[in-house]
């Protein structure tokens, strides 16, 4: 492992996408490989261990490609698995999480809706986020969004969102924290669909900053003369899931 290593990315599907192409943006000499476990998404309905065993598998591809740091490009993966993973293996390992964080700052009074997938909002480490900023936050499950989105069926995603926003009372809500990086994709249609005041919060940017600082710290930027690339590689069907990917991707780099 070098400085010149790639750094290997994964999710259950195609919402890590939305990340990587942040990661992009903030660091463009960087060598990524994504790795999406298609074959056995969704994550975010199956029993945590059941994840966990996931989770380990794509690690182990990915360290056999000599990354130098990861991304768990996926929140219920990060709830069920970072830990555990930090004290297997000696490289930076970073994770997301629901932004319930910065979207408490954006509240004036109002409520902040979390949507995610039901398994993220049932495991311990979102109880902990509730715990510290969960003050008039609503946790809203959101089963078969992250499919809608899979399936690139964005309108009935967006219908789906404005369907659940719809049921509270839309001029108390400050926030939408997007718990999923699935949901991600939805944010240009979802700035139409919503009120002005409803701030769209999500965990990408910081995600990416906070892999910025770890390389940094560690002296594992990319050599400036590197060129930055993405390698994506999936567990399901490559000749029906790669085109897929790369048309997120290439929607990820317009958010």
């Amino acid at each position: 492992m070098n400085n010149a290593s790639p750094i290997g990315v994964f999710d259950s599907g195609v919402g890590g996408l939305s990340v990587l192409g942040c990661l992009r943006r903030e660091l463009p000499g960087e060598r990524f490989i994504y790795y999406g476990d298609n074959a056995n998404a969704p994550y975010g309905t199956k029993p945590p261990e059941q994840v966990l065993d996931c989770v380990c598998r794509v690690t182990e591809k990915l360290v056999a490609r000599g990354i130098k740091a990861m991304v768990i490009a996926c929140n219920t993966a990060t709830a069920v698995a970072a830990a555990q993973l930090r004290a297997m293996y000696p490289f930076p390992i970073v994770a997301m999480e629901p932004a319930l964080k910065p979207a408490s700052l954006m509240r004036h009074g109002g409520k902040v809706l979390v949507l995610a997938t039901p398994n993220t909002l049932r495991l311990p480490k979102f109880a902990a986020l509730m715990e510290r900023y969960g003050e008039q936050a609503v946790p809203l499950p959101c089963p078969g969004l992250m499919e809608l989105v899979e399936a690139e069926r964005f309108d009935e995603a967006v219908g789906y969102v404005t369907g659940l926003v719809a049921q509270q009372r839309q001029d108390t809500v400050d926030a939408l924290v997007l718990g999923c990086t699935h949901y991600v994709f939805l944010r240009p249609a979802l700035r139409r669909a919503l009120p002005e005041h409803v701030a769209l919060v999500d965990g990408n940017e910081g995600t990416a900053r906070q892999l910025h600082r770890v390389l940094l710290e560690g002296e594992l930027l990319a050599p400036p003369s590197q060129r930055g690339e993405a390698e994506l590689m999936t567990s399901g069907d490559a000749a029906e899931l790669l085109p897929l990917m790369r048309r997120m991707l290439k929607r990820a780099e317009d958010l």
